[in-house]
């Protein structure tokens, strides 16, 4: 440590890092830097202080603190691990000798509820798999299916290929106790058709198999297989929130909800009484469901 670095210097470095070394995308890059900047402002105007060198525990403290006053747990988590990120940055090139970080501790969710996915964001996370090799279009399929429908992940791995109904645009679901239909509209029908007539003939391996989505050796997809892909184009959309299977469920009712559609029809199509998500109590009854859909989901 020769010479004393600026803040803005600083984080310009550990940008640089997880731009060029690490292969984040340019979305999370810019999601590090709006955290740290803001940081930056804090101990700037608030404490006179030039430099990460500079900054102590009691710093740190006093800032999540204030930000814990104005912001959800969530936000307030990102921006722990952001700075976080940076202390370790800092340490692994000796522009400080310690971490002081790690004695923080991640506020407590303040809400059951998670974190909803945005329209942007949920379009952003199905538009990952760009190219036409077969796994590409099995994925994005499985992105655009789970969005359009809400399944669960234990019910898209059971799917066969008869139980969808392309003609008209509807899923069978038989996974659960009790067997229900779900229309998906022009985007998902898409996907689904590009898959099953480019891609999932190159990944069978027994001809007799009507496993809808199948895997690398010609076997069904595990939830974890699936797990793994959503975290994995979640990563790369850029998007900081947690991104599970169930994030594009609760998205699916949410947008549904935010647009219109009426409660007991969203409930019937994800097949639950548990919705705790989006607070939905109310008695599942059959009624108008592919107009409710066609109505109000955003990609329709």
């Amino acid at each position: 440590m020769e010479r004393g670095w600026s803040m803005e210097e600083e984080i310009n470095g550990f940008l640089s890092y997880l731009q060029q070394i690490k292969k984040l995308s340019d979305n999370t890059v810019l999601s590090y830097r709006q955290d740290l900047q803001q940081f930056q402002t804090y101990l700037e105007r608030e404490r006179g202080i030039g430099s990460f060198q500079k900054v102590t525990e009691a710093h740190l403290k006093a800032y999540f603190y204030a930000l814990e006053q104005k912001k959800k747990s969530a936000t307030v988590s990102r921006h722990m691990s952001s700075i976080r990120g940076l202390y370790r940055y800092l340490v692994k090139i000796r522009l400080v000798k310690e971490d002081i970080t790690q004695q923080l501790r991640t506020p407590k969710q303040d809400r059951e509820m998670p974190e909803i996915l945005t329209v942007e964001e949920a379009t952003a996370l199905i538009e990952q798999p760009r190219g036409g090799n077969p796994r590409q279009l099995r994925d994005r399929a499985i992105l655009e299916l789970l969005y359009a429908t809400g399944i669960r992940v234990s019910e898209l791995v059971a799917l066969t290929v008869s139980d969808v109904e392309m003609r008209v645009g509807f899923l069978y679901c038989r996974e659960s106790r009790k067997e229900r239909v779900i229309p998906f509209g022009s985007s998902a029908r898409k996907a689904l058709l590009q898959y099953l007539q480019k891609g999932r003939n190159a990944l069978q391996t027994d001809a007799e198999s009507d496993i809808l989505f199948l895997n690398g050796s010609g076997g069904a997809m595990s939830r974890q297989g699936v797990w793994k892909l959503i975290r994995r184009y979640g990563e790369q959309a850029g998007i900081r929130k947690e991104v599970t299977p169930h994030s594009l469920r609760y998205a699916f009712a949410v947008h549904l909800i935010q647009n219109g559609a009426d409660l007991q029809s969203v409930q019937e199509m994800l097949g639950c009484s548990d919705l705790t998500a989006v607070q939905i109590c109310a008695s599942a009854r059959p009624h108008g469901i592919r107009e409710e859909y066609t109505r109000s989901h955003p990609r329709t």
